[in-house]
């Protein structure tokens, strides 16, 4: 069974008492609040979303190979996206926070190219993609958001790609994860990572005892405290310095 494209539980309201809101997380909340939707809008809106989850720690939310036909946004928890070769070897892709959407990059080719797993409970607002793209052709404000979060997807991937020292990759990684909870309206000095050091460690091309190394050394100069999965980061300024080959902005 395939949770997430099998266990809809219709949305009706998401707590403001209109029925017609998005949540301010949503990937989407951006669009309907910049283009002054109306009612009827939100409403065709809400048609397209779903409630799904809880999941629990573990639970595959599609496999690769699974047929597409939706993308989702974290409402709660953290999502792991990999991959399985052929000799057993997991290559992890990458790592979804609250309001960050899931499935963009199975649009191409109709089915989802990689596995994504729930870190801790997770719950997910999942948007039928089909009546999306439709839609999409009347709301410009739709589209251009899909055509973002797509971009944003590449930028990702693409920002590992390079030959980077270990500080670098960290820093970068780090602030990264920083920008997106504040994104969202969290901390962006204090948050709680989901993920293994092993995790993180294969998502950035090194091992995990080069990341709990650099981490320790990180922590020795007075640039993050880490307490297992808390972090803290006590010099932003030397962090962004260390991560600018990288994240370049």
């Amino acid at each position: 069974m395939n949770p997430f494209r099998t266990r809809p539980n219709p949305i009706t309201d998401d707590g403001d008492g209109d029925g017609f809101s998005f949540c301010g997380n949503c990937a989407f909340a951006g669009v309907c609040h910049a283009e002054g939707y109306d009612k009827p809008a939100l409403k065709e809106l809400h048609c397209l979303v779903q409630h799904v989850g809880p999941y629990h720690a573990g639970t595959l939310l599609f496999r690769e190979g699974d047929p597409f036909n939706a993308i989702a946004a974290v409402r709660s928890g953290m999502v792991k996206t990999f991959r399985v070769d052929a000799a057993g070897r997991e290559q992890v892709l990458g790592f979804f926070l609250l309001g960050e959407i899931i499935g963009l990059d199975a649009i191409h080719n109709g089915r989802f190219p990689c596995n994504a797993v729930a870190l801790d409970t997770v719950s997910l607002c999942r948007f039928s993609f089909p009546m999306m793209a439709t839609l999409a052709t009347r709301m410009p404000g739709l589209q251009t958001q899909l055509f973002r979060l797509l971009s944003q997807d590449i930028n990702k991937a693409a920002a590992m790609a390079g030959d980077f020292s270990a500080d670098e990759r960290m820093a970068a990684f780090v602030l990264s994860i920083s920008r997106r909870f504040a994104n969202h309206g969290f901390s962006p000095n204090r948050f709680a990572l989901s993920m293994s050091r092993t995790d993180i460690g294969n998502y950035l091309r090194l091992a995990a005892e080069t990341v709990s190394r650099v981490m320790r050394r990180f922590q020795n100069e007075g640039l993050l405290h880490v307490d297992r999965r808390e972090f803290e980061i006590l010099d932003m300024a030397r962090l962004q310095q260390l991560a600018l080959p990288l994240l370049r902005e």
